[in-house]
């Protein structure tokens, strides 16, 4: 078997690199190979972009656990880290297993700031990285400033 240039022609007349009949290989498609047809928001190149207005939903990660027993219900315990559903490690980039922290997805990050109440009673810490991130406020929270004189 010879391996031929890309753009050779081929012994049967066709190009390598135009989709022909080669067993194993797939024929190209025209436009984007990456992003099929999905545009983004606000871009002219086809490449996605989250849309500012869109938070994303914070679960809680702690050092210990606590059961309710009124509800028996988990709760954190310890210092709470905010973790993203579906990864092993949290906001601030600790490895949940090898942190030994217990995950909380029914917790959204917001029960456990402390002056929300809910879950939050016996969390001593909040990591200040992810707090920093996920931020320490409501979602639904007003911004702390707003600049009077904006420049033109």
């Amino acid at each position: 078997m010879s391996r031929r240039r890309r753009g050779a022609a081929a012994v049967d007349g066709t190009a390598s690199g135009d989709g022909g009949k080669e067993p194993g290989r797939r024929p190209r498609t025209s436009g984007n190979c990456g992003n099929r047809g999905n545009k983004g928001v606000g871009t002219a190149s086809g490449e996605t972009r989250t849309p500012v207005s869109v938070r994303k939903r914070y679960a809680v990660a702690a050092s210990g656990r606590w059961t309710d027993e009124e509800d028996n219900v988990r709760l954190p315990a310890g210092e709470a880290h905010a973790w993203e559903q579906g990864m092993n490690q949290t906001v601030c980039g600790l490895s949940l297993s090898r942190s030994r922290l217990d995950r909380f997805p029914h917790v959204t990050w917001t029960d456990v700031i402390p002056e929300s109440g809910g879950a939050a009673d016996r969390v001593q810490r909040l990591c200040p990285r992810c707090a920093s991130v996920a931020g320490r406020r409501g979602a639904d929270a007003r911004p702390r400033w707003r600049r009077t004189n904006p420049r033109p």
